[in-house]
């Protein structure tokens, strides 16, 4: 059901609830209807994957290989275009952004990817067209949130290390963008993020935007790896990875597991504290990503065995919203706007 965040309802403010694709439980990820559903659900930020052109513009896409979320395999023009990239070093086949000008980009359908879990997404298959980080830039600064709030963007830069690489540089774009936007302080509604380190280094450097430092449970930072730093993502959620961050970033990102592993079964165990460190060095912790299906829910919150059912995702909100986190990023923002968070005696029960 496509539902917009009920009017009766008081929205709850002590989270930001950040709209993951947009409101991509319910619509083809990264498009416009997408992003506009997310606002009438009541998200505070909107939160579009970039990533490069052929000729040098951001254009919103999970990834650079777009075969899995767009109509390109289908086109018959673009076929001679397939071919196999070695991508943050794994290898990849398909289609990429930066073999595409952004006409040619904007021109393609996107798909639903993950259509055995979200049939009634993939109804949607090539209705709506991919879009520039132009275009979610202007949808956030003419909406409203049904409180009458800004709307804020949370804008991922993916591959950085990758397209430097190959002679496209994502920062210049990116800050065009931005001051075209108006949108190049501290306290405008934009925040960029990464996993990479060097690129929101470099940006600190030369803006005021608010950043974040998006963190794994496992692996390391690109970056890092091509420059020979052996400094994994552990290293950087560490109290004193955490200390570092806090020189050129004002959010973490978290996965999940950072803020509540799960044992072997699925079931969350003890929350490990790195909500805490992160504001106990000035950082606002998010979280990510919460999604309703029981595909991806720990096991105390699923309800049946149909991995595409859904499941309690408020009962999982309220508990990590009671672990620490400041803000939500999420694939339903209208099931997590409304949560209340839980006592923290609530933690009591999550198995040790």
């Amino acid at each position: 059901m496509l539902s917009p965040a009920p009017e009766a309802a008081t929205n709850q403010h002590d989270r930001l609830v950040v709209a993951h694709r947009g409101a991509c439980g319910y619509l083809p990820e990264h498009t416009l209807a997408a992003y506009e559903l997310a606002i009438a659900q009541g998200a505070d930020y909107l939160e579009p994957d970039l990533v490069m052109t052929a000729d040098g513009q951001l254009v919103v896409r999970h990834e650079n290989e777009i075969g899995t979320t767009t109509d390109v395999a289908g086109r018959r023009e673009f076929a001679d275009r397939r071919t196999t990239r070695v991508v943050d070093g794994e290898v990849c086949s398909g289609w990429f952004t930066e073999d595409f000008t952004l006409a040619e980009l904007t021109s393609l359908g996107a798909v639903e990817r993950l259509p055995h879990l979200r049939p009634h997404s993939s109804a949607f298959d090539g209705v709506f067209s991919v879009v520039s980080f132009e275009e979610v830039l202007d949808l956030a600064a003419r909406s409203r949130r049904p409180d009458g709030g800004p709307v804020g963007v949370l804008a991922e830069l993916k591959h950085a290390t990758y397209f430097a690489g190959i002679g496209l540089d994502l920062l210049p774009p990116l800050l065009d963008a931005l001051e075209d936007a108006d949108l190049e302080d501290e306290g405008d509604p934009v925040i960029v993020q990464s996993f990479e380190t060097t690129i929101l280094r470099r940006i600190a450097q030369v803006s005021g935007v608010r950043l974040g430092q998006l963190l794994e449970a496992g692996g390391a930072p690109y970056d890092l790896v091509v420059a020979g730093d052996h400094r994994s993502f552990a290293d950087l959620w560490s109290p004193a990875g955490l200390a570092e961050i806090s020189r050129y970033a004002d959010v973490v990102g978290l996965d999940k597991d950072l803020v509540i592993p799960r044992d072997a079964m699925g079931r969350l165990l003890r929350p490990t504290g790195v909500t805490t460190a992160a504001h106990d060095v000035g950082l606002e912790a998010f979280g990510w990503t919460f999604r309703s299906e029981n595909r991806f829910l720990p096991r105390e919150f699923r309800r049946g065995d149909d991995p595409a059912a859904a499941g309690d995702l408020a009962g999982e909100i309220a508990t990590f919203l009671a672990a620490g986190l400041d803000s939500v990023i999420t694939d339903h923002p209208d099931l997590a706007r409304f949560v209340p968070v839980a006592e923290p005696a609530f933690l009591g029960a999550v198995a040790a």
